[in-house]
């Protein structure tokens, strides 16, 4: 049993959870994720790890509440323990050295997208990160995110904060100003990590996407996170769960994340 660090909501409806994990912690590397149930009765959900500290021994995530089981994870308090908490799973991210990597992020995206920066930077990396939210009051880890980027382009739907509209059309600005762009990865729900790979399409920039899949066992025996990408099907719990952005079949993936909508509505009425 995992014992819950800390449970708080940062901003209206997502919440940073930190659970202590030393075995977990010493091994995560950024873009992998890991695996948790709330309690006996449960399901398995995936959360993208947004830090964690390999001394200390703790993993943090950041999850929106939007089902039982997210509203389970958001009564937890400290000191309560959580009976499954597996990982890291998944492939980590190739980090190289870069004249320039785009790193943008949206809601729990904002905090995924943290130690994503903080590797490329520490492999000597030029880092632009770019962050949304439907108005200034839903951001958090700006000062984080600052420290870990040479750039942090902020963008909100109603322009309380930083420039007005969303990340995407911002970044295909940037494109179009002819600034040099080796790698965009994008974090946050799917219709932004599809908006962010179309932006980048028409300029040939390679695009990874942190693909949020429904998952159970997280290990490739269920087969409940097939995602189409290049024509062919993966598992995004093995595969990924980065992917190329401009391969992926975002319009399956959609259907696919649908599959249990009715389910989920029935059981957080009940």
């Amino acid at each position: 049993m995992n014992k819950v660090v800390q449970r708080e909501m940062i901003v209206p409806n997502i919440h940073l959870l930190c659970l202590s994990a030393p075995l977990i912690a010493s091994k995560l590397r950024p873009g992998q994720f890991v695996i948790i149930r709330p309690d006996q009765t449960g399901e398995r959900i995936p959360l993208t790890v947004a830090d964690w500290d390999p001394h200390g021994g703790t993993v943090t995530c950041f999850f929106v509440q939007v089902g039982t089981s997210t509203a389970k994870l958001a009564r937890l308090r400290p000191g309560d323990e959580v009976p499954t908490f597996v990982g890291p799973l998944g492939k980590p991210l190739e980090i190289n050295q870069l004249e320039r990597v785009v790193l943008v992020g949206g809601c729990y995206g904002i905090g995924s997208i943290y130690p994503v920066a903080r590797a490329f930077k520490e492999a000597g990396s030029g880092v632009v990160v770019m962050i949304e939210a439907h108005s200034g009051f839903l951001l958090y880890w700006q000062d984080r995110l600052k420290g870990v980027s040479d750039e942090l382009i902020i963008s909100t739907g109603d322009g309380s904060v930083g420039q007005k509209g969303r990340s995407p059309s911002h970044l295909a600005q940037l494109l179009a100003q002819g600034r040099r762009v080796d790698l965009v990865v994008a974090m946050g729900c799917t219709f932004m990590m599809n908006a962010v790979s179309e932006a980048t399409r028409p300029f040939g920039v390679r695009t990874i996407v942190g693909l949020n899949t429904v998952m159970v066992d997280g290990t490739g025996m269920c087969g409940a996170c097939r995602v189409e990408v290049g024509g062919k099907t993966l598992f995004a719990c093995v595969d990924g769960p980065n992917f190329d952005g401009h391969q992926v079949n975002w319009e399956l993936l959609r259907a696919r994340r649908q599959a249990y909508y009715q389910q989920e509505t029935i059981s957080a009425e009940r």
